[in-house]
């Protein structure tokens, strides 16, 4: 295994973050994360933000930004991410999904990821399981999306959950896209009929085979998340962590 950092989806901790932000994250540090993945600033600048992060000793991974954000504020986006230290700005979800919704996804995309890549910064598109559906060519939402824009303005944010969700094997997509995921969302799957979001480690998710693949796929970042819990966020985030201990040396 490589030196790959770990950070936290801060989605799963959105009632957490909603009551005390800054000591969500000082958990979160002391948990063992090197990092964040923001969905929001929890009503704090960018500064105060990379002040905090500073303070804690985590770095920012990248941010979850709504696509109309994307879109109609991508000026002090990109600026908010670089006072953070984020490289890394994600599309995180879609709710118009016709193909000609996709084919105007794909224009938007190209526009944003070459706006990001002059400046320095870099858009990925983070899936869940629609975007496996097939079009009229035949080939995927998530195929199309990747295809249709230059690699160096969209690289993929793959969400492990959502692949395996949609009948996928993660570790294929890593292939077919290597060295065009920096980042990976790492989740689990029980193996009921509910298929819930697991703990890492508990659930049926292949996970050693995408943590073997890491280093080929030249990722950056693995982002733990777990959308839902039957715990506590923390005490899921902890089973998590404790299995990437076991399995990453450089969280030990």
């Amino acid at each position: 295994m490589t030196s790959i950092p770990v950070a936290v989806q801060m989605y799963t901790l959105r009632n957490e973050t909603a009551e005390d932000f800054s000591g969500t994250l000082e958990k979160v540090a002391e948990l063992g994360f090197d990092g964040v993945e923001f969905a929001g600033f929890g009503g704090l600048s960018a500064a105060e933000v990379r002040d905090l992060l500073d303070q804690l000793n985590l770095k920012a991974a990248s941010s979850h930004v709504p696509l109309d954000d994307l879109k109609t504020n991508l000026d002090q986006v990109i600026k908010d991410q670089k006072t953070i230290g984020s490289q890394y700005i994600v599309c995180p979800y879609i709710t118009e999904r016709t193909e000609e919704d996709y084919t105007e996804l794909v224009k938007d995309l190209e526009e944003i990821g070459k706006k990001c890549r002059e400046e320095g910064l870099t858009l990925c598109y983070h899936n869940h399981d629609f975007e496996l559906e097939r079009l009229s060519d035949g080939r995927t939402a998530l195929d199309k999306i990747l295809e249709d824009t230059e690699p160096d303005h969209v690289k993929a944010e793959f969400d492990i959950y959502w692949l395996q969700k949609a009948e996928e094997e993660p570790v294929t997509w890593m292939e077919r896209y290597e060295g065009r995921t920096p980042l990976v969302h790492l989740k689990d799957m029980t193996t009921d009929k509910e298929q819930f979001f697991a703990e890492l480690g508990t659930g049926g998710v292949d996970l050693d085979k995408v943590l073997n693949r890491g280093e080929k796929s030249k990722v950056q970042w693995w982002i733990v998340e777990q959308d839902e819990s039957r715990l506590s966020p923390f005490e899921s985030l902890e089973i998590s962590m404790n299995y990437l201990k076991d399995k990453l040396p450089n969280l030990k």
